[in-house]
Order: C-alpha cells, then structure tokens, then sequence
C-alpha cells in the first residue's frame, strides 16, 4: 500500500533495513534504495514513495538539499533524518525543510519499526481526513442551503482578516476552509454572484475609500493597507470601478464636505436675523 525509500551511502544501513524490517506489518509494499542524493532524486521522481528515510552527509547532493527539493515537489511526502550528526545548525535546518522526524545513529531494529510506524500512522490520519473532507463536500454539494450558510460567514471573515495580505489568494482560501481550489471557485460565485477575484478588489476598494477620508495617508500606503502591491494597479482599479481617481475622489467629497457645512452656516446666519428683524412679526 505504501512505498518507501531508503538513502543511505552505507551498504550495511540500507541492507540491515531491508532485511529486518517488518514491512507487511507496517503496510509497505514496495521499499527501494538509494546511496546518494543524485540517485534518490532519480528514485523518487520515478516512483513517487510516500516515506524517505534519509542519510545528511552523502555524496554528491547531501540529504538537506535532497530533502528540500522533494519537499518542493511534493510536501505531503514524509521525511525522517536518519544520522550520525547531532549538529544544531542541521536540526533547525531539517525545521524549515519540513522533515517529519529525526533519529541518531547509532540504531536498532526497533529504532527504525517504530519510526515508520510513525510515519504509517501520519498517512493513515491523512488518509482519513481526506476521506471525510471528500465526504463532506459531496454532502455540501448536494444540498447548497447548507453548504452557503456553513461558508458564507467564514469566508467573509476571511477576506476581512487577510485584506492587507497581498498574496491572499483562491488557493488559500480553499486551503482554509479544507475543499478543493474548484469546488471553493464555484462555490464562491454562487454565494455571492462574482468571482473571488472579483470580490476581494471591490472589498479592498472599499475599504480604501474609507481611508482616503478619513486618514491623512498617502496613496502607497493606502495601497498597502488594502493588498495592493503596485500602487499604480490601486489607482487604475480606483479609477475603473468609481470613474475617478483616489486624490480626484478625496477632493471632490472633502470640497462637497466644507460647501455643505458653508451653505448650513449661511441658512442658520440668514434665519437668525430674519428672526430679529421686527418687519417679518
């Protein structure tokens, strides 16, 4: 069911593992082996093992570079480090890669069972959740009364908590609220009538709006405040959407602002004497 792949530059690690490792107990099917990072990349592309167990100090591409460019390919593949070098700079390293475990050398038999079983049971679990999220969405799927007040008000939430984000995204979106990217996409339009893309720059816009008269910022940082990497794609969304630009629009409502306030302080002053002048009893 599972396949792993072993990497080590050490013969006798590779064939210890393979020779008294229980792997129908564990669920693995298929084990292969590799003695340096250039091969295992090689094994890995071709056969795309759901568990590396892995050497750091190899030949030609050490396991941290081997590691971090599975993990690139795919980030679901589990990783432990199995090595003789209990470097810090190594562990924080292996942190950042995203390796799932680490052991020392030297090991035992017991050593290596019990990590993979480990590492099977984390597939197991994922396995599961993927399940019922697929579960779950076909549900949701079939009755959309559901599914739109189960995501309405979390996606608004969102959009709210990541509009100064600009890398907020579809995909991020979907990620959170644990379907798939197409199914988020559909389902977004029909809870609110337009895209996701759609929605979020009109929200930003919005909200830039409420900036511009009410705070003394300047247009980048307006335009960062909202998500908007290049401040010249803000104003021409500005632009496009209210048919004026930010500063046209600051001035025009602060302009119509003060002749409003002007045009009530004269009514007020033209009543005020009508009220003391004797001709008008």
């Amino acid at each position: 069911m599972y396949k792993l792949l072993i990497v080590d530059d050490e013969p006798i690690i590779r064939q210890g593992i393979q020779r008294f490792i229980n792997f129908k107990e564990l669920s693995i099917t298929e084990v292969y082996e590799a003695s340096n990072g250039n091969e295992a990349l090689k094994q890995y592309c071709e056969y795309i093992p759901d568990i590396v167990l892995l050497d750091i100090r190899m030949p030609k591409l050490n396991g941290l570079e081997f590691a971090k460019k599975i993990k690139n390919m795919n980030e679901n593949v589990l990783i432990a480090i199995i090595t003789g070098y209990d470097y810090y700079e190594y562990v924080v390293t292996a942190l950042k890669i995203g390796i799932d475990d680490y052991i020392l050398k030297p090991v035992s038999k017991n050593d290596i069972q019990e990590l993979l079983s480990k590492l099977v049971s984390k597939l197991k679990l994922r396995l599961k959740k993927e399940e019922v999220n697929c579960l779950l969405e076909g549900i949701m799927q079939k009755n959309p009364i559901i599914r739109e007040n189960n995501y309405k008000d979390k996606i608004i939430k969102l959009i709210d908590e990541n509009v100064s984000d600009s890398s907020f995204s579809l995909s991020f979106l979907a990620n959170e609220l644990n379907i798939s990217i197409g199914y988020c996409s559909s389902l977004f339009k029909k809870i609110f009538g337009i895209s996701f893309k759609e929605f979020v720059i009109c929200n930003r816009l919005e909200k830039a709006k409420i900036l511009l008269l009410s705070s003394d910022l300047k247009i980048y940082e307006i335009s960062e405040k909202i998500g908007f990497e290049d401040p010249y794609y803000f104003s021409t969304s500005f632009k496009k959407r209210y048919g004026v630009s930010p500063n046209k629009f600051k001035e025009t409502i602060r302009d119509r602002a003060i002749s409003n306030e002007l045009d009530f302080v004269m009514e007020m002053n033209s009543s005020n004497m009508d009220e003391s002048n004797p001709m008008n009893l």
